[in-house]
């Protein structure tokens, strides 16, 4: 594992060692999850969007040459 520094406000530091001690755990832990997560919402976020531009890709739907204006889309 690799050590890093970060900077924090001194209360908002303090904030955090209490809430960590709340949980049961150490600050320490909780910011290596919260990195874990936010490293996999982004792959799950990259995962999501190629499929779905594979899926568009591979769509056989076709607009004919139509055009459509914002306000047309939006009658009611």
């Amino acid at each position: 594992m690799t050590n890093f520094t970060i900077t924090l406000d001194d209360e908002d530091l303090k904030q955090a060692r209490i809430a960590a001690v709340q949980q049961g755990t150490s600050l320490n832990a909780i910011i290596r999850n919260f990195i874990k997560e936010f490293i996999s919402r982004n792959q799950r976020y990259q995962q999501t969007t190629d499929r779905i531009l594979k899926k568009a890709e591979a769509s056989t739907f076709s607009s004919a040459g139509r055009k459509w204006t914002r306000e047309a889309l939006y009658e009611r």
